[in-house]
């Protein structure tokens, strides 16, 4: 899963990213509106922090233009205590939710799983793909009971793809959606991660649907066919 982070305080943008990123998520950076509103309409996030108090061009503006070029991924509002009216703008601009500064790390992170997991149509933090379960709380996975132990971009692909169980995803949609900028984008890569997924698993649980790209769901259900 890939966020934005749009805020001004450098020391804070840093320690949101570095929590973000610990909890298996890629992660990009913006330290003012004009940034950041590019940033949120060019790249596919699945999920944005967003400041009301950025200079250049301020969070509600951002997140109003946003709205109105159809960007509908979920934006997580960070509003200063006493400011209970940039609450009211943010919802009505079209946040998601939001937290108050100063919060404790792991409230953001509880409230942006929520949004997430709602966003693509789960109600608990536990994603299941027949044996295989995914606790997005922990980052924990398990196949019939025994933990798999992961890498961080193992992890994030199986993530995306039980996120969206039952949907094809490309190659495309995934490099898009696990890596950030930084990152040496290059689609081959998926197909070793998705190997040694399966390796590890031991489980049928993803399936290549050829000139398609791959789908997450439980063994013995027919993948959508291809034209």
């Amino acid at each position: 899963m890939r966020l934005l982070v749009i805020e001004d305080d450098r020391d804070l943008n840093r320690q949101l990213t570095s929590a973000l990123e610990h909890a298996g998520y890629a992660v990009d950076s913006a330290f003012d509106g004009e940034d950041g509103h590019f940033l949120g309409d060019t790249e596919p996030y699945d999920g944005v922090i967003l400041d009301m108090g950025l200079p250049k061009m301020d969070g509600i503006r951002v997140l109003e233009k946003w709205r109105r070029e159809g960007r509908k991924m979920p934006v997580l509002i960070l509003t200063a205590r006493d400011r209970w009216s940039e609450k009211v703008q943010g919802f009505d601009a079209g946040a998601d939710d939001y937290v108050t500064k100063p919060f404790h790390m792991e409230e953001v992170l509880a409230r942006l799983r929520a949004l997430l997991r709602r966003a693509a149509g789960h109600a608990t933090s536990e994603l299941s793909c027949g044996p295989v379960i995914l606790d997005t709380r922990s980052s924990r996975v398990v196949v019939d009971g025994n933990p798999i132990r992961l890498t961080s971009h193992e992890y994030r692909l199986l993530a995306y793809l039980m996120h969206h169980q039952g949907r094809v995803v490309s190659r495309t949609e995934l490099v898009e959606h696990l890596y950030d900028q930084d990152f040496d984008r290059d689609s081959n890569t998926i197909e070793v991660f998705i190997g040694r997924l399966r390796k590890k698993l031991g489980v049928d649980v993803i399936e290549t649907v050829r000139g398609l790209g791959y789908i997450a769901q439980a063994p013995g259900v027919p993948a959508p066919k291809t034209k």
